[in-house]
């Protein structure tokens, strides 16, 4: 199976496997303060890599500011919003059910800005793939907003998350993972550093649970998911690519009942099976 193929199957199972991971770390360490701790642990691992390797630069200042761009929104806006939910209250299902409208918001937008349409069945997919998503959800976790402040941290992290999918498919240019990585997580650590310092302790329990979320969240969600998506948005179509974000939760859960031994409810058996069926309708081909 050639990457382009498994790439849909491993971003899933990476990024799904973030949520659980996150939520280890964030026990020990506040939210800015982990983000801006993962971000500058990329940078470290990824600078000496981009020296031995030297990848092609991008051509133009306008290349540079696109990634750049990306970065600020998904993640200092995405992550830094959706992680400051949790923290003022949020339940994590609240926070999941609100950016799982993402692809419902890029399949309105991107064909206003591409060539990309969406027809009925893609339609029908989607809504499904709501669908099953919220049914996981809300069977497994309930949806909890103590706060309007919680509400807009969850909207916050939607909108970011939905424009930097937009924008990457509309302007993004293929550049080496290795110089994508570099500049988006150089602008997360200098946004979110600073952020952190003035309004967190930037405490840290160094637990060895801490230290494997911290790992976990560096190199598989940091260095392999986000370079996975970014190679998705770039080489299909954003709609189709957006839906595997309905996909997410349930495979949390699946993920979370497997390794830390959360009960599954009966009824996210049933959404996760609606929300397959609504991924496989956006996804699959259809012979013309």
């Amino acid at each position: 199976m050639s990457l382009t193929k498994a790439a849909p199957i491993i971003f899933l199972l990476l990024w799904s496997g973030g949520f659980t991971v996150a939520k280890v770390g964030i026990h020990d360490a506040d939210p800015l303060t982990l983000l801006a701790l993962r971000y500058a642990c990329v940078v470290v691992i990824i600078f000496p890599l981009c020296l031995l390797f030297k990848p092609a630069l991008p051509e133009s200042k306008r290349e540079w500011l696109h990634i750049a761009f990306v970065g600020l929104l998904i993640q200092v806006i995405y992550f830094g919003t959706a992680y400051k939910a949790f923290d003022a209250g949020a339940s994590a299902g609240a926070v999941a059910l609100i950016t799982s409208l993402q692809p419902i918001f890029v399949a309105l937008i991107i064909p206003l800005l591409s060539d990309e349409t969406v027809n009925r069945r893609t339609w029908i997919g989607l809504l499904l793939g709501l669908i099953g998503s919220a049914i996981v959800i809300v069977a497994n976790s309930g949806v909890q907003l103590t706060s309007t402040i919680a509400l807009m941290f969850s909207v916050s992290a939607l909108i970011a998350i939905t424009a930097g999918t937009v924008w990457e498919k509309r302007f993004g240019v293929s550049q080496h993972p290795l110089i994508t990585n570099l500049v988006q997580y150089l602008v997360g650590t200098a946004c979110l550093l600073p952020l952190a310092y003035f309004t967190e302790s930037m405490s840290i329990n160094w637990t060895p649970s801490f230290g494997l979320a911290l790992f976990y969240l560096v190199v598989c969600n940091s260095i392999l998911a986000i370079s996975l998506l970014i190679m998705m948005i770039r080489n299909g179509e954003a709609t189709k690519v957006s839906a595997l974000f309905f996909l997410v939760p349930p495979m949390s859960a699946f993920l979370a009942w497997i390794f830390i031994d959360e009960t599954m409810a009966p009824a996210a058996w049933s959404g996760m099976l609606v929300a397959a069926t609504g991924v496989w309708l956006v996804s699959r081909r259809v012979s013309p």
